[in-house]
């Protein structure tokens, strides 16, 4: 072992340094509701813990540790135990069905599954017959046939942190699945240091002072980073909430925990102003707001601010680059825009050919950074064509400014043509939005009479009903927004929007419902 190769192991620099820096007795992780606390001393002998309990029940290194566990203080003890000892946490999205954790679980080929209790009745489907599987650990009341996660790391000795190279594989996460079926995405140890060197020192501008509380949740590689990278990465605390976060309580919560440092998504935000409207603006000390999984409208960020007295950084990242790389910055900040590359990464737009756009052109970005991911799991096409060499193309289209802003178009699958132009989704669903009835809006392409593609959109009130004389003024907002032909041709009204569990719009199942 080399001292090169034992730094390398992410674990030595984001959980074994604390207690030695000081700061063993300080609170990483507080459960909200529970009031369980975690210090940073408890998390280095827990997840020592747990690399021993990892070892001693024979899961080798390189081996999956599957991970159904909700924001709890357990989660980061697992995940840091697995790094750890080489063994690599596969978090999963908790709001799955049974019949995706099953596939999930056969292609990771896990053998290992942390869950906590609450979620034990849609893993057990899952778990049943699966072949690879040779141990269940649940969290809370362990059912017959599994094991509970006090017995499973009881008298557990912690083991040295495995020397590792900075290329290695240390966890991995499943896409979120907004065009298909989720994909297993690897991810190295050094990616994670690669993050909070860039984002989060140099935008996010987190200190060991700050108190953090991010909605999206460990599963969501947004959520990983703002909630434990981030916070880890300077000896800061996050807070926990293993619930859903919905705008009254997300609310509640920020004034009665006072965060310094609020990371949300822009179903949220807008679900959040529509609350504040009502019932009055927040009175947490929040010095930062974040914004990634989808673009920000403008109208939402304009409102917040205007009730809380924050701006939001809109920014936007990916589970194949793990985190943000292109962002608006405080000093730096235009709302409806994506803002520029965060330092550290390099970006390009390209047309279908492949070539550079000019300014006031349309492209696919495509992002150059130390945090890109390794490869699609068992996909080899895929990644063929998503890790073109340094580059990774992400499916997004933007547009290029004159000052190399970038402004966010929509998917690449979800582009169209009217009358021989590109027409941006999100600039039409951005429209609708800024409406003061409208809460939600989603756009795609649905062909007329003619066969010629026009824009539909479905759109969610704020409250009310819709008649012909709304879906008439709606349209009319629109044309006065951003141009005549923009219009939506058809307008449905809809409860909610199908998204993933990242507050992403799924468009392909609109498009498959038209």
């Amino acid at each position: 072992m080399t001292v090169a190769t034992a730094i390398a192991n992410a674990a030595t620099y984001f959980v074994d340094r604390h207690p030695d820096e000081g700061r063993g007795g300080k609170v990483a992780f507080r459960e909200i509701g529970t009031g369980r606390t975690l210090t940073y001393g408890d998390l280095a002998a827990g997840a020592g813990q747990v690399a021993g309990a990892l070892a001693r029940a024979g899961i080798r290194a390189e081996e999956r540790a599957a991970m159904l566990v909700l924001d709890q203080i357990e989660f980061p003890q697992i995940f840091w135990g697995a790094v750890k000892g080489g063994v690599i946490p596969v978090p999963l999205n908790t709001l799955l069905a049974t019949s995706v954790y099953d596939a999930i679980l056969r292609d990771s080929r896990a053998a290992i599954l942390f869950v906590s209790a609450e979620l034990w009745n849609v893993a057990k489907g899952a778990v049943e017959g699966n072949p690879y599987l040779r141990h269940v650990v649940v969290i809370g009341d362990a059912p017959a046939d599994t094991t509970s996660y006090d017995n499973f790391i009881e008298g557990a000795e912690a083991p040295h942190t495995l020397p590792v190279s900075p290329d290695e594989v240390a966890f991995w996460l499943y896409s979120s699945g907004s065009t298909g079926q989720p994909k297993g995405v690897a991810h190295v140890h050094s990616a994670l240091r690669a993050t909070s060197d860039t984002y989060g020192k140099q935008v996010l501008e987190i200190a060991e002072d700050d108190v953090v509380f991010s909605a999206a949740k460990f599963f969501f590689a947004y959520g990983l980073g703002n909630a434990m990278t981030f916070p880890l990465s300077v000896g800061a605390t996050t807070l926990l909430l293993a619930g859903r976060p919905t705008p009254d309580g997300v609310v509640e919560l920020l004034n009665a925990e006072k965060p310094t440092i609020f990371c949300g998504v822009p179903t949220l935000y807008a679900a959040m102003v529509a609350h504040m409207d009502k019932s009055g603006s927040l009175t947490a000390p929040l010095r930062t707001c974040i914004s990634a999984g989808e673009a920000l409208p403008e109208d939402v960020g304009l409102r917040w601010e205007k009730h809380v007295g924050t701006c939001i950084l809109d920014g936007v990242g990916s589970t194949e680059m793990l985190h943000i790389f292109l962002s608006n910055r405080k000093d730096d900040l235009v709302y409806g825009t994506s803002g520029v590359a965060v330092p550290g990464y390099a970006l390009r737009l390209v047309d279908e050919l492949g070539e550079d756009v000019l300014p006031g052109g349309i492209g696919e970005l495509l992002v150059n950074g130390a945090s890109s991911a390794n490869s699609y799991w068992n996909q080899r096409e895929k990644s063929r064509s998503t890790f073109e060499g340094v580059w990774t193309r992400t499916g997004d289209k933007y547009e290029l400014d004159e000052d190399g802003r970038l402004t966010y178009c929509g998917r690449t699958d979800d582009m169209f043509k009217v009358s021989g132009i590109w027409l941006s989704p999100f600039e039409v669903e951005g429209a609708l939005v800024s409406h003061p009835r409208i809460l939600e809006a989603a756009v795609v392409a649905v062909e007329d009479a003619d066969g010629l593609e026009k824009p539909k959109a479905f759109v969610v009130l704020k409250d009310g009903v819709a008649d012909d004389a709304l879906l008439a003024e709606l349209k009319d907002h629109v044309k006065d927004k951003i141009g005549k032909w923009k219009y939506p041709r058809w307008i449905e009204v809809v409860q909610d929007l199908p998204k993933t569990a990242t507050g992403k719009i799924q468009r392909f199942k609109l498009r498959e419902e038209r």
